[in-house]
């Protein structure tokens, strides 16, 4: 049973750089980016081949961060310089992605147990090498998910990222601050996107494979995720965070770093369900029917459309 519960807290800190990702083009850029299906399994794809190569474990985390930068630069010069619509724009750089993974990859392939991975490498080894490799994968998972949320806290703070918040709320109020919207779109677009390819890279490394096919179903529980864990930190608040959060327009709260703490704890609860109706029974060819019919769930129980939640 502890098993369990450290793999499942495992699982969901390394899907909530999926959900930090959704959340920044969603909550903040209101932007609905379906590339990031394809993302997720390009950092994968990325990772594997180095990892195969004998590149250093930790050396993979930025190249992947990269390339899925990339991605989301290629949405944004799609969407904002070539005027395409942002939810197609998105389509098509998810379907460019799924031939391009293929080449990198091919549609499976599994790193050898005798290559290192972040977890096993030698200074995770020095500093944790008399724990087991569950608790060594929960320990750096956890810190990598710190950093990441602790970066984007003092990011959201900037200059920059304060143009990036004001995008999504009034992109008006950007344009007579003699900025252009676009660029400010294309610059979170390459973060979310980062961030994404950054969760596919951490969950090759944990899995040890790829899979053509990984990347179905992640913009959905970015999205689940990001929903759980705003309608979670409402009901644990205390009553000036409540009052704090009834003054503010839905997620619009998730950019303070209230926000990215109620991404991560999203993430935890909704692999929490899963294995608990992996648990009861349910077969594991059934979990993308279970992630589905869980965030339908999520949505009629918060009691708004999925529109509303999101773009409120």
């Amino acid at each position: 049973m502890t098993d369990l519960l450290v793999s499942t807290l495992t699982q969901g800190l390394v899907y909530a750089l999926i959900s930090f990702g959704v959340y920044i083009t969603y909550s903040i850029l209101d932007f609905p980016d379906l590339g990031v299906d394809g993302t997720f399994p390009l950092g994968a794809a990325v990772t594997a081949v180095l990892l195969t190569r004998g590149v250093n474990a930790w050396l993979t985390l930025p190249i992947a961060m990269a390339v899925g930068a990339l991605a989301g630069l290629f949405t944004g010069f799609i969407h904002v310089r070539l005027k395409v619509r942002n939810l197609l724009a998105g389509i098509i750089t998810m379907t460019a992605l799924f031939s391009i993974n293929l080449q990198i990859a091919g549609s499976n392939l599994t790193i050898d147990r005798g290559t290192d991975t972040i977890f096993t490498s030698a200074p995770v080894l020095a500093l944790m090498g008399g724990a087991s490799t569950m608790v060594r994968k929960l320990v750096v998972s956890f810190v990598l998910v710190l950093a990441v949320k602790l970066a984007l806290d003092l990011y959201l703070k900037t200059k920059s990222g304060l143009l990036l918040r004001a995008v999504g709320d009034n992109a008006a109020l950007v344009t007579t601050l003699a900025k252009d919207c676009g660029r400010v779109k294309i610059l979170g677009l390459v973060i979310a996107n980062a961030l994404v390819s950054l969760a596919g890279c951490v969950v090759c490394h944990e899995q040890r494979s790829f899979s053509a096919t990984m990347g179905t179903g992640q913009l959905v529980y970015g999205l689940a995720a990001v929903i759980i864990g705003i309608s979670a930190m409402r009901f644990f608040s205390d009553s000036r965070a409540a009052n704090r959060l009834r003054r503010t327009r839905g997620l619009r709260w998730l950019s303070t770093p209230a926000g990215t703490t109620a991404v991560i704890l999203g993430s935890i609860l909704y692999k929490l369900c899963i294995q608990a109706a992996l648990s009861m029974g349910l077969p594991a060819n059934m979990m993308k029917l279970i992630t589905a019919v869980l965030f339908l769930l999520v949505l009629v129980l918060s009691g708004r459309k999925g529109e509303a939640i999101i773009h409120a």
